[in-house]
């Protein structure tokens, strides 16, 4: 399963695997809050400028973000810790619902989809 919350919010034994995937790393927050730290999956610091959390921007934002995933070499080792039955929250630090863990969210279970129909094909 594959949760997403602020970085902020109480740890829960359901969290399973807590992973940050923002590129900078949030303010006071302590090592101990998270189990891995995947900068490298956050969007390109360009992209990330560009789009500075504009809902205006946020289906063109999901297009170039699902792009630069679908070339990041990391995304498979991601892919790999949720296909593995592990319960995985993505974290996230802003307060706006438009950031990039909503839509990392969005483009795995896509791709966690279409890879089971193909497999029951």
């Amino acid at each position: 399963m594959i949760k997403i919350k602020r970085i902020y919010d109480p740890i829960e034994k359901d969290d399973g695997l807590r992973i940050l995937v923002d590129r900078l790393w949030p303010r006071g927050v302590k090592k101990d809050r998270i189990d891995l730290w995947l900068k490298e999956i956050a969007p390109s610091e360009e992209l990330r400028k560009w789009f500075n959390h504009d809902p205006e921007k946020w289906e063109e934002f999901k297009k170039k973000y699902f792009e630069e995933l679908n070339q990041n070499p990391k995304l498979s080792g991601l892919l790999k810790l949720v296909k593995d039955g592990n319960n995985v929250t993505l974290l996230y630090a802003t307060t706006s619902p438009y950031n990039n863990a909503v839509a990392l969210k969005e483009f795995l279970e896509k791709r966690l989809l279409n890879e089971e129909e193909k497999k029951n094909a």
